[in-house]
């Protein structure tokens, strides 16, 4: 025990340490133990070989120390400023962007009358990430293509790969970017103050210098021509799209197999040209005859009357005097190249165009002998019903080569497609042996379909069941274009409904029918609901309620 008091506090070097021989426990003290089963963690109360724990030799003094804590009593209180808050750049500079005003020249070489060009830009430098977009302003009419010149993008600045920053722009400075030398003359209020703040001296502003070009252009320079007899110009600013229709017949007859046929004439009144159309009869087997649109010569120079040429083009120095709208007059024949022409109509503007410029003339439609129908225009006649199948599926065959479906009411199949109305009928025959037979006519209301089923008769000789299949059912004397099919209004009790030549009397009908056709009483006659009212009416009394089926369809009673 003395040597462990002889070496406190030597330093720790060879020859001063001491081994305590009287120790004999070297293990670590146990961290862990398990309570129920589970694993949990324990603070170790000493070190290895049961020496105390270094935290627990430690002074108030040294732990103050090692945590870098002064007591308040001793040194006073420690103020201590926080540390300023990180913000980055695109959250402090966000939509904050300096706006200079610059040009550049334009050099013109291939004009006598310009040298150069003054062209306006604004500049856009984007604070948050250093990058800059170049604009140049739309001027309306310019014949220069404008708009964006250099995308946003940073600048390179020189071939070392340094960009363009905001500390390198000021006024009365060139940036040259991508070859092109752009000159700053001003900047807003806003980039003006940043660069304050920032420490720069702004530059004084320059003047935009004036486009020679844009000059000349407001102050044109006059231009002496020699005056035409006509202004061309006045007539092409007043008259564009502006035609005269004329509907006229085409008389062909002195040709073989000739024939008066109907076109159009068309008077352009911006340059006095015409044009001819014939109107196009589907499947006419001809093509459509066409003339092109120009001017058509009424009247030759006397020299070039009887002159031959090789040229199928006139001139106008060959023409005394050209078609005009004075020479076009209803009623009247017109002769356009060799061809006549009656004019017999024309649309409501060449109307209004001749009472405002020429009064004098009377545009008055004349009428014109209707044109005897041909065989595509005649009516179709369609086959009488052959039996088989239905009227809509036969008449498919008759209107096109490959039939197809006839169209179905999907509303009308959906809304009503568990509605079914039921009647008991008997057979109408001159032969005893139909007496007795009765069967229940189905009339099913989403597709206007008819179903007859025969009630089986003991001892009848006549196997009942299904006698009709369901299909849509005509009235007599219905025609095949368009024919008449049976339905609810004609359904009264007593009444004779006749289905492919075999007559049915209806004798009685469920309780389902009557409330169904007074749902929809604007479309019945008062006679049909009145016949079901009595009739029902007396089986009420007598107690007979109707049995009801599983799809809402009352049985009819027998």
């Amino acid at each position: 025990m003395s040597l462990n008091r002889n070496s406190h506090g030597l330093p720790f070097l060879p020859g001063y340490t001491f081994r305590d021989v009287t120790k004999s426990a070297f293990h670590r003290s146990q961290t862990l133990h398990y309570r129920n089963g589970y694993a949990l963690p324990r603070r170790p109360t000493v070190g290895i070989g049961q020496d105390p724990l270094l935290s627990d030799q430690l002074i108030q003094q040294e732990i103050s120390e090692l945590s870098l804590e002064t007591p308040d009593i001793t040194y006073g209180s420690c103020d201590r400023s926080l540390a300023k808050e990180f913000i980055p750049a695109h959250v402090a500079l966000d939509k904050k962007v300096l706006r200079y005003y610059a040009y550049f020249e334009e050099n013109i070489l291939d004009s006598p009358e310009e040298e150069y060009r003054v062209r306006p830009v604004v500049i856009y430098y984007y604070l948050e990430d250093d990058s800059m977009y170049i604009t140049e302003p739309m001027v309306e009419n310019s014949g220069i293509p404008q708009g964006k010149r250099i995308k946003r993008q940073r600048l390179p600045k020189n071939e070392r790969g340094e960009h363009y920053l905001w500390k390198d722009l000021n006024l009365g400075m060139d940036l040259e970017v991508y070859g092109v030398k752009y000159h700053i003359t001003q900047c807003d209020a806003f980039t003006k103050k940043f660069m304050e703040s920032e420490g720069i001296i702004v530059n004084d502003a320059e003047p935009m210098p004036v486009d020679p070009y844009s000059e000349r252009r407001k102050n044109p320079q006059p231009v002496y021509k020699t005056p035409s007899e006509r202004d061309c110009m006045h007539q092409f600013l007043t008259m564009d799209r502006k035609v005269l229709h004329f509907f006229a017949l085409w008389d062909d007859t002195d040709s073989l197999y000739g024939e008066t046929r109907p076109v159009s004439i068309q008077y352009y009144l911006v340059d006095d040209t015409v044009e001819i159309r014939e109107v196009h009869e589907p499947n006419s087997g001809r093509d459509p005859f066409l003339m092109r649109r120009h001017k058509l010569p009424k009247k030759f120079k006397p020299q070039y009357e009887t002159f031959p040429s090789c040229e199928l083009e006139v001139s106008a120095e060959e023409v005394d005097e050209y078609y005009s709208p004075r020479d076009f007059q209803l009623g009247q024949t017109i002769k356009l190249l060799g061809r006549r022409f009656l004019l017999y109509d024309c649309d409501g503007f060449t109307k209004g165009y001749y009472q405002q410029n020429h009064p004098d003339m009377e545009m008055k439609p004349i009428e014109v002998p209707k044109k005897t129908a041909t065989l595509q225009e005649r009516k179709k006649e369609v086959p009488p019903y052959n039996g088989f199948g239905s009227l809509e599926d036969s008449l498919q065959n008759c209107l096109s080569l490959i039939p197809e479906p006839p169209k179905k009411n999907v509303l009308k199949m959906l809304g009503n497609s568990h509605m079914v109305l039921r009647y008991t009928a008997r057979l109408d025959s001159q032969n005893p042996q139909d007496e007795g037979r009765r069967f229940i006519l189905s009339y099913f209301v989403s597709n206007d379909m008819i179903s007859i089923f025969e009630k089986p008769t003991r001892n009848s000789g006549i196997m009942g069941g299904r006698f009709l299949e369901k299909t849509r059912v005509p009235k007599p004397g219905s025609t095949v274009d368009n024919p008449e099919f049976y339905s609810p209004a004609d359904f009264a009790i007593g009444a004779t409904v006749e289905v492919f030549c075999h007559r049915f009397v209806l004798t009685d009908a469920d309780r389902f029918v009557l409330t169904y056709l007074e749902s929809i009483s604007s479309q019945i006659p008062c006679e049909t609901l009145e016949s079901l009212r009595q009739k029902l009416g007396v089986e009420t009394a007598n107690n007979q309620p109707s049995n009801q089926n599983g799809d809402g369809v009352a049985e009819p009673s027998s």
